[in-house]
């Protein structure tokens, strides 16, 4: 009986450690099967993250690209990555002039603006010179097509500040500053178009109309070419000389988009200022923030263009550069003259005119070393 007990006594602990050791397996099975869901889990949920990033980056190239496609059809739509902002090498090219200050068909004497037509032939108003002279591509020399003696004849000019070549029409149109005139020049045949404004810069539009500024009355005004009988009609300014949004003060240069915004070098409010048609007060879009070398300041600001991105270029004359603003932002960027002023290849000097011929190279009228620099595109 007392075997019986005893073997009774073993057999259920038997059993128990067998209940005990099944129990413990199927623990570790149903762990093992826990752990195995959840690192496949993990590998599904990895999968579909990378997936989606792939998606999302593929999504973002496609975005850029639609962009840039879009911005050469309508720039003032849309907003340009980074990465497509254009660049120029920081060496200048001489294109003209560079012989020193003088009158010889090879010297320039404190030219001012310029006009690049499509076979790449440089126009410049020689300022000091008093006359216009065309520097055929890769020439040695200029040639005197308009002016060459001060003075107030049909025939003469008196410190040319700018000019703008009617293509459609083969003619030169020029801002005869002192002589207080707009003059055009048709096969080597003067004639005066608008007397009695202080003209300074001069720009014509794709719909035949002609831009001038008058700094006596700070203002711009806008005539359709062939049509000069009349007082032409106020783009810009004519509030009084002032900073004012709808006030000007010495509008120097000008610059007219396929919109007809006229986009003005306000030179003594260190600023540039935009007219968008029919506006009764412009927007600043660089400067404005006093006189300065910060990059959200100019120094007397002179020519100013827009290219085909709808950036706007400004020859910041007292600070020896040229500025890259893009239209809302608060600062601009430094594109050309980084370096002290002085002229070496890689500075400027009083940067006064701005240009691009078809390429986008940079042309700069670099008034105070006396010639016309060109930075080739690299991107």
């Amino acid at each position: 009986m007392s075997d019986w007990k005893n073997e009774d006594k073993i057999r259920q602990s038997t059993r128990s450690r067998t209940r005990s050791s099944s129990f413990n397996w199927k623990a570790i099975l149903l762990l093992i099967i826990i752990v195995v869901i959840f690192l496949i889990t993990i590998g599904c949920i990895t999968m579909w993250a990378c997936y989606m990033k792939k998606v999302e980056t593929t999504n973002n190239t496609t975005t850029t690209e639609t962009t840039n496609l879009t911005t050469s059809t309508d720039s003032h739509t849309t907003t340009m990555n980074a990465s497509k902002f254009k660049k120029w090498n920081q060496t200048a090219i001489t294109v003209a002039g560079g012989n020193v200050q003088g009158h010889e068909s090879n010297q320039l004497s404190r030219s001012e603006g310029i006009f690049i037509d499509k076979n790449k032939n440089v126009f410049i108003a020689d300022r000091w010179n008093h006359r216009i002279v065309e520097w055929k591509y890769n020439a040695t020399e200029g040639q005197i097509i308009a002016g060459g003696k001060q003075g107030n004849e049909i025939d003469q000019l008196y410190w040319p500040t700018d000019i703008v070549i009617d293509e459609q029409n083969h003619s030169i149109i020029i801002a005869d500053y002192r002589n207080k005139r707009v003059m055009q020049w048709s096969n080597q045949q003067p004639q005066i178009l608008i007397d009695n404004i202080e003209c300074h810069g001069v720009a014509l539009d794709k719909h035949g109309f002609l831009y001038v500024t008058d700094v006596e009355k700070n203002e711009v005004r806008r005539w359709k070419m062939g049509d000069y009988n009349n007082k032409g009609t106020v783009v810009a300014g004519a509030k009084g000389k002032g900073d004012k949004l709808n006030q000007l003060d010495f509008p120097a240069f000008i610059f007219v988009d396929e919109d007809q915004s006229v986009y003005i070098s306000d030179k003594d409010n260190h600023r540039v200022m935009k007219w968008r048609k029919d506006a009764t007060e412009g927007t600043v879009v660089a400067g404005g923030n006093g006189e300065g070398r910060k990059r959200n300041q100019l120094s007397y600001p002179r020519a100013v263009a827009v290219d085909d991105l709808g950036q706007i270029y400004v020859a910041d004359w007292g600070n020896d550069r040229v500025m890259r603003w893009c239209e809302g932002k608060e600062e601009g960027d430094i594109v050309i003259g980084k370096n002290n002023q002085g002229n070496q290849s890689k500075q400027l000097y009083g940067p006064t005119g701005l240009s691009f011929d078809a390429e986008g190279n940079l042309y700069v009228a670099d008034t105070l070393t006396h010639q016309i620099v060109k930075f080739e595109i690299i991107s």
